[in-house]
């Protein structure tokens, strides 16, 4: 089990960006969280197996319908097992 933090850069706040990215983690059964952070980026921690954290990656380059990623930057490590669903963090 792996664990992967990653920042998304773009228009990525405003655009469902959150709901999406819970959607596809719900989807590919890992866990941990997703928020907007004050300079308009999107942070991830997601904790699960690395080939379900590489789809999410991707997911992730892609953003939602209406978003417009620019940059997304990871850190790998692994995982803590904190974590028991994917949640909205505010």
């Amino acid at each position: 089990m792996k664990r992967m933090h990653a920042f998304v850069a773009g228009r990525v706040q405003g655009v469902s960006f959150r709901y999406y990215t819970r959607q596809s983690a719900q989807q590919l059964n890992v866990v941990g969280w997703v928020r907007n952070l004050p300079d308009g980026r999107v942070e991830v921690v997601a904790e699960g197996p690395e080939s379900a954290l590489r789809q999410l990656e991707r997911f992730l380059q892609r953003g939602s319908p209406a978003a417009r990623v620019r940059q997304v930057t990871c850190d790998w490590s692994d995982a803590t097992g904190e974590f028991r669903d994917f949640a909205l963090r505010w």
